[in-house]
């Protein structure tokens, strides 16, 4: 017999944790990793879009952690979870920070902020950018309201959309896109 998508289980609501513990579906856990989850699916929107192989290789090494990020947020903190889970490393954060600094360096500085534009594969790593703030600020509320959330997580999601700015514009400079300069209107 096949494996079936529907359980019915959380047809009143709720769902569980890994570890088992019952939970609304609106508790803020399951937005952080629903988001994850939102953040991951855009990421291959992006990964489809861009050609580069070393950005395309990267990008799938984030996918895997976003993952790990995701099962992390699933788990039930007081619980064991009852199986091997991946973990998320300081190396993780490393590889952001170096893949950060390598673009960097082959682009031009920045002298104004830029408008997420200039083509189409641009705009949806700036969306996707976006999409990684929003799961940063879900994680931050659950620290501040006091559901345990890894510090690592929160640091994890921090860097990459960091680099996720930058990957923006070191490919919007392999396009030959334009970056477009925010010119603020004062009124004089």
């Amino acid at each position: 017999m096949a494996f079936r998508i529907y359980t019915k289980t959380g047809d009143s609501g709720t769902t569980s944790l890994i570890g088992g513990t019952k939970v609304p579906k609106s508790h803020l856990r399951i937005e952080a990793y629903g988001t994850v989850d939102e953040l991951n699916s855009y990421l291959g929107v992006c990964h489809d879009l861009i050609e580069d192989k070393p950005t395309k290789k990267i990008l799938a090494e984030i996918q895997d952690r976003l993952f790990t990020v995701g099962s992390c947020l699933a788990c039930d903190p007081e619980k064991e979870p009852g199986l091997a889970l991946p973990d998320l490393r300081q190396d993780d954060v490393l590889l952001l920070e170096k893949e950060i600094d390598r673009m960097t360096a082959e682009l031009p500085e920045m002298k104004s902020f830029i408008l997420p534009a200039g083509h189409p594969t641009v705009s949806h790593l700036h969306v996707l950018r976006c999409i990684c703030r929003r799961t940063e600020r879900c994680c931050v509320r659950m620290g501040y309201e006091g559901i345990q959330v890894e510090p690592l997580v929160i640091i994890y999601l921090n860097r990459l959309s960091d680099y996720l700015f930058v990957l923006a514009r070191y490919i919007g400079q392999q396009l030959g896109a334009a970056e477009v300069p925010w010119k603020p209107r004062i009124n004089g």
